[in-house]
Order: C-alpha cells, then structure tokens, then sequence
C-alpha cells in the first residue's frame, strides 16, 4: 500500500497554501521569538509600537517557507524544517546570551568545530521546556502535512521538478535580496527606538532574533586580501621561541580622549596653570620614550584603538567598510597578552565600565587576558559625576601590582579608564563644579569655551593619574615599564566646532595639513623606574627601537615596540614581523603612510618593493588569523 493511499490528503488550492504559509510563518515567529530569554509579551509591546519590526521578523522566516513548500509541495512539511530550523537557532541564541553574554550571528556557522569544543567549558542549562515545545511543534506540522497537501500548480508545464526547483531558486533570490538591501540597512537598522543600542543582547531582544540575525549578514565584514593564500599564511606561524624578554612588569593604561591640544599656541597657560605638567616632564626624563600615536579612528573608537595595540592588526585594513573591530572578532588571537603569558606573567584587563560594551569580556579572553576586571566587580567605586575617576584606576592598578608582587608574579596589565568620556557639558561633573577658566589667545564662542572647560578638567585628572603612578612606582624596587596613551581625540562638538574655532589644522580637509593625520594623533609615553632602566639597559633598548624622531607611530605596531623594549623582540614571528614593517614604515593609515624619515606620501608612491611585499604579506596574515588560525 502506498503511503498517499494510507493517509488520504485534503489538498490546497494555491490560494489556500498561500494563506497557510502566511499563517504557519507567523506562528514560527512567534514561537521564534517566545524562546528567547526575554518575556514575549515585552516584545510584542515593543513591536507594537513599532510594527514593521513585525513583518521584518517574520518575513525571512515566510520566504522559508515558500522555499521548501516548493520543493517539498507541501506547505506543511516545507514548514515543518523550517519551524526546527529557525527554532533551533533560536534557542542556540538564548543559550550563547545566557553563557556569554553574545547573541548568535550568522559567522558563528563558521566556528562549528570551535562551538563544540567551547560547550564544555560552560555550565549550559539547556531550556528542555522550550527545546520540548519546539519539537512538538514541529512533529504537529509534520502530521498535519501528512493529511493535508497542495493541490498540483495551475501551470500543467510547472508542476514537476522544474516547477518546484523554479520556485524554490525565486524565493531564495527575493530572500537575499531582502538581506542585501533592507536587512542591510543601517538607517533602517538605526531608526529603531531601543533601550540602549550598544548592548547587543538587548538590540537583539528588542527588535527580534530573526530580524536582527539577518541584519548582521552583511555587517562588520573581513575583506579576503588579493593573493591571500592560506597554506602560505599558515607557514608564516613558525618560530616562537619565548622565555628571552626582561623580568619586567608591563603596566600599559589607554586613558579615555588623552590629548594635548592645550599645548597648541592659541593656549595660554603660564606654568602654574599648565593641566599636562606630568606628561611634559616625562618628554625631558631619560628613562622615557614619548610621542604620538597615531590611531584607528577620530573622536570615538575606543575599542579599535585597544584592538590595533594588543593584536597587532589594523581596523582600518579589516574591511574597506566601517566595521568594530572587536564585533569580527570570535576566535583566539595572538596578542602582548600571549606573549607575556607565554613567559609566565599574569595577565589582566581592567576598564571602569561594563562588561558587554565592544563584547569587551569575550574579547579580551580570546586575546588572552588571564583576568578581567569590569565595573561590576570593583568595590567602593569613586565617581566624578557619572564617571569612574582616573585617580581611582591609579589606586586599583597599585593594587593589583600589590597583589601580583605578593603572589611572586610579573604583571602584564591593559587597563582603559573612562572618567574623560565625552559628552562635555557643564553638569558632567554636576551643575555647580567650578571648571578652571581656559586662558585663550584667539575668541571663541561661550559653547567651545564651556566644552574645553570640561575637557580639560579630564585632561588635567588623567595626567594627575599618570603622574601619581610614576611617583608611585618610583619608589618600587621591583622593575615596572609603564605605557599611557591616549585612545582618540575627543569629540568637541559637531563639525568640529571647537577645533574650527581654535583654528586647529585637525578641521582642515586631510590633503590641507602640514600633518595629514594629526586628527588621530594622540600623545604618548613609556617610562621605566629605576629598576626597570637598569634591567633593560634602558638607552641601549631604546636605541635598538630606532623610533622615528618626530615619534610618530601607528597604534598597531605600539605592542611590537613594548615587546621589543622588553627583550621580547623575537619571541612571536608576527611581532617580529611588525617590528621589521615598522622599521620601513612607522606610521600606516588606509592609503597613506609615513617613511621612517618622517615623510607622508600615498601607499602607492612608495618606491621600495619590500614595503609593499611586507603590506601584502601584513593584510594576509591578518586576515588568516582572524578566519583560521587556531591559538590554544
């Protein structure tokens, strides 16, 4: 007996499959989203107020169907694969916020093998009420399919595998269509009101799973390098050879919008005035390297800047598109962290805010962060309006040194502070803070006075911070290198409006400045203690660096530079690799670049083959790194 003639069918008009898949899709979307972790009704509010959320939910899900209803001709069994799929993934979502804070994104189907292996270091309680219902579901439709058909299509020429292959291939067009055009929208995206659009967890169930996973299709992408191969990228990863650097702490602090642009001419303060004086005498001490870095992005891009410094790689040379760099990130990587860890040290990461800003905590893991520290987990906090104070970091870094010292460890510690984040208002540290006046040489309006006033009462606290730490570590006997940079200029107003109204050549177009760059410059120093100098035979190291002397330096090659100043030169092939590409070319920046002789020209004017070699070569092994390479 055949099957057909043991389940008799009722079979559908196109008319009625079409309904039906209307219908089933909606129904998916719904049990889509009541897995995930946050209440339904919640959502549906949010959407209510916002329905296209709705039919962008759903939408993905009804071209699914339409997909395997042609291909199955059934609507019911083209559901039934559908509903398990898209659930399934649902759940998978719910599970991976639940363990790590981080929603499913469709690259993750790339990382299977690493999924697997990952499952065992988390505690998973897998939701078995939602996986029973999911499944059920599932098997109702199944039964349902088995009753109910689909009439053959009116097109007697259709009706075979050529019809149903035809329609299939149409659905799945209009679906990548959809994807590549309105799912790829970031205006659409953008125009979506949300509790608060950095923490992606939240965006994702606010706006729905399925509209937000088809979103992230086309979002922070990895451009394949021309000529990239991968078995000569993975030849490249030969020669590690750690245990040669210098018994030395490394204390690296990122202080948020550091800059000196009171040190420009149209500033007027007299010494007693002055808001930078640690940063200044550290640029006359002979156990300090100081200059300018040159970083990914202006006014913002905190995590960027952290990604160039600790992996070596470059934002700017991930994808010819904007992307954040930490959100391409989702695999180990090498990093200083590794390097340091490789040699014993303790490693950490501290930063004053939360955990799931950039995906932060993942992140710096998969750099190799032995520990990290986030708002959340310090005590006794001291605020400076909203704000957590750059003096209270430089009591928490003492401490953590304390605490390494006593356990008989090397430190190696990233800490980002966050007390000069903008905006600069004047209620940023409450409506009656009495800012120092900014004694100006040329007339600006009272909104630039009042942002400056702001700004550089941030400014002033973090060279105190820095300042503090050097007097602090001065008096160690153990040998401690301290690096503190700025990660970005700050914002000071739309269009640039104070740097305008300063006269500054940072709001020139790029091709009108003396510096073409000087909109990502921001100032840096590295200072050894007297113990560290010694250990290091400081000017020999310092010379062996040959730092180019306007100090110029791109942000990505500021860990290469530490790794060679601490005897680690050698330790990692792509640091040493680093170090030889900056020795060419210090300072690299999209298409234009900066020659060890301090000269800016385009990429393309370079006349030495070997830079071009070595940029090729740095895209490439980059690119294997992030995709493939597999860091224990």
């Amino acid at each position: 007996m055949k099957l057909h003639d043991r389940f008799p069918k009722y079979r559908l008009p196109l008319w009625a499959s079409l309904l039906a898949a209307v219908l089933v899709s909606g129904a998916m979307t719904l049990l889509a989203l009541w897995c995930q972790p946050n209440a339904l009704r919640v959502v549906l509010q949010h959407m209510k107020a916002q329905p296209l959320l709705i039919v962008l939910n759903a939408m993905p899900i009804g071209m699914l169907v339409l997909l395997f209803t042609a291909l199955f001709r059934n609507v019911f069994f083209g559901a039934a694969l559908v509903n398990f799929a898209v659930c399934a993934l649902s759940v998978a979502n719910r599970i991976k916020l639940e363990v790590r804070d981080e929603p499913v994104f469709p690259r993750d189907f790339a990382l299977l093998k690493e999924v697997g292996s990952a499952m065992s270091s988390y505690d998973i309680k897998f939701p078995m009420a939602v996986i029973i219902i999911v499944i059920l579901s599932t098997l109702a439709l199944v039964a349902v399919g088995l009753f109910v058909g689909c009439k053959p299509f009116p097109i007697p020429r259709l009706r075979g595998w050529v019809g149903s292959l035809l329609g299939a291939a149409g659905s799945l067009a209009v679906l990548v269509g959809l994807i590549l055009t309105v799912y790829a929208s970031v205006p659409l995206y953008n125009s979506f009101r949300v509790s608060n659009a950095y923490y992606i967890p939240a965006v994702f169930n606010e706006l729905g799973f399925p509209y937000c996973f088809c979103h992230q299709f086309t979002t922070y992408p990895v451009d394949k390098p021309v000529g990239y191969n991968r078995a000569e990228a993975e030849s490249w990863e030969t020669g590690n050879n750690p245990g040669q650097g210098k018994p030395v702490h490394l204390i690296m602090i990122m202080n948020e919008a550091f800059s000196d642009i009171s040190d420009s001419e149209m500033f007027a303060y007299t010494d007693e005035t002055e808001p930078l004086p640690t940063i200044h005498a550290l640029r006359e001490d002979p156990h300090a390297i100081s200059g300018h870095l040159i970083v990914p992005g202006f006014a913002g891009g905190t995590a960027n800047t952290e990604f160039d410094v600790m992996t070596g790689m470059q934002t700017n040379a991930i994808s010819s598109t904007i992307t954040s760099a930490f959100r391409v990130v989702n695999r180990n990587l090498d990093s200083v962290f590794r390097v340091f860890g490789a040699d014993g040290y303790h490693t950490s990461y501290v930063h004053p805010g939360d955990n799931w800003f950039y995906n932060r905590e993942n992140v710096l893991r998969w750099m190799g962060a032995e520990e990290t520290v986030f708002i959340n987990q310090m005590q006794d906090v001291d605020m400076k309006g909203r704000w957590v104070t750059d003096d209270y970091m430089a009591d928490y870094i003492e401490t953590l040194f304390e605490d390494a010292v006593a356990k008989g460890q090397f430190l190696c510690n990233y800490t980002t502070t966050i007390q000069n984040h903008m905006s600069y208002t004047p209620d940023k540290y409450g409506v009656d803070y009495p800012y120092a006046p900014v004694p100006l040489t040329v007339d600006v309006s009272p909104e630039t006075e009042s942002l400056l006033r702001v700004y550089i009462e941030g400014a002033r606290d973090a060279d105190a911070m820095l300042g503090r730490l050097v007097d602090y570590f001065s008096q160690r006997e153990e040998p401690v290198v301290l690096a503190f940079w700025g990660d970005h200029l700050p914002y000071l107003g739309d269009n640039m409006q104070a740097y305008r109204e300063l006269g500054l050549e940072v709001a020139l177009p790029e091709k009108e400045r003396e510096h073409p760059l000087c909109s990502y410059e921001t100032p840096f120093v590295i200072w050894a203690n007297d113990a560290a100098a010694e250990t290091l035979d400081w000017e020999s190291a310092v010379s062996h660096l040959a730092l180019p002397e306007n100090g110029r330096l791109s942000a990505a090659f500021l860990g290469a530079s530490l790794l060679e100043l601490t005897g680690r030169g050698k330790e990692s092939p792509w640091f040493s690799f680093l170090t030889d590409l900056r020795r060419i070319s210090p300072v690299i920046q999209k298409k234009t670049v900066m020659l060890a002789d301090g000269t800016y020209v385009e990429d393309t004017e370079v006349e030495n083959p070997v830079f071009h070699d070595m940029l090729a070569q740095w895209q490439q092994w980059s690119y294997y790194k992030l995709r493939y390479k597999d860091v224990k």
